[in-house]
């Protein structure tokens, strides 16, 4: 033991006697000005890539509030309740199909823009503020085109008098009054998709909840009897394909 200790403070005598220097960090630059001889009006690697990481870190947000994803995710949330499957198919399952229906339905409107304003920025033809400008109109006519199509143009005026905007027609609106009129108008289709989806499965569940009820089985929960029934009903009229059909289908591109 003595020598262990003996050995442990010789250790410490010898580093406290010849410390070891700390290597000096790396310094970090990143210049934001244009480099010379460059266009001025086309934008530097620097922010680009700044632009680029900005969109990725607003991805999830962008997929919500600007895409069909909102309206499809509910539609398959109301379908799962009213089969009363609880958690089948899992959440992770439905976000997934959600994900690719919004790609598929999306799909005209991403290569409009693509065409339109990213192929002629590379090739140097337009600014990056054109290309902006050529993103936004087509994601507008877009927003535009869904409240239209289901008559839910008055979300528009809702909202810009309760921000205190004065607009005298729909393709006035800012950015700032059409998206949050843009969600509320999917939640209104949305809602009244999973009524319509609700009622033939509310029906299943009160004939099986009188049939039992006249048998005077009264302690047998209704739900555990018609859960077969509805998910029968489901699979024999093909409901998967009514169902996904119609979510693409309400969609005008």
């Amino acid at each position: 033991m003595a020598r262990i200790l003996a050995l442990f403070f010789i250790i410490l005598f010898v580093v406290g006697i010849y410390p070891q220097e700390i290597p000096p960090l790396p310094e970090i630059s990143i210049n934001v000005g244009p480099s010379s001889g460059e266009n001025p009006q086309t934008l530097v690697v620097t922010l680009e890539i700044l632009l680029v990481l900005t969109v990725l870190t607003l991805a999830p947000s962008i997929l919500i509030l600007f895409t069909s994803f909102t309206r499809v995710l509910i539609v398959f949330s109301f379908l799962r309740n009213g089969l009363g499957t609880r958690m089948t198919p899992p959440t992770q399952v439905l976000i997934g199909i959600a994900l690719f229906l919004t790609f598929l339905i999306m799909q005209p409107v991403f290569n409009d823009m693509w065409n339109s304003a990213v192929v002629p920025y590379m090739n140097k033809e337009i600014s990056y503020k054109e290309m902006f400008g050529r993103i936004m109109d087509r994601e507008k006519e877009f927003m535009l085109g869904e409240l239209v199509n289901h008559h839910n143009e008055d979300d528009i005026f809702v909202i810009a008098n309760s921000a205190g905007v004065k607009i005298d027609k729909i393709e006035d609106a800012p950015f700032s009054v059409l998206v949050p009129a843009f969600i509320l108008g999917e939640l209104e289709v949305g809602f009244k998709m999973g009524v319509l989806l609700y009622i033939p499965f509310i029906v299943v569940d009160m004939i099986v909840a009188s049939i039992l009820l006249a048998m005077g089985m009264i302690m047998i929960p209704p739900i555990f009897v018609s859960l077969p029934f509805k998910v029968l009903l489901f699979v024999m009229v093909n409901g998967w394909d009514l169902v996904i059909g119609g979510l693409i289908k309400s969609f005008a591109h």
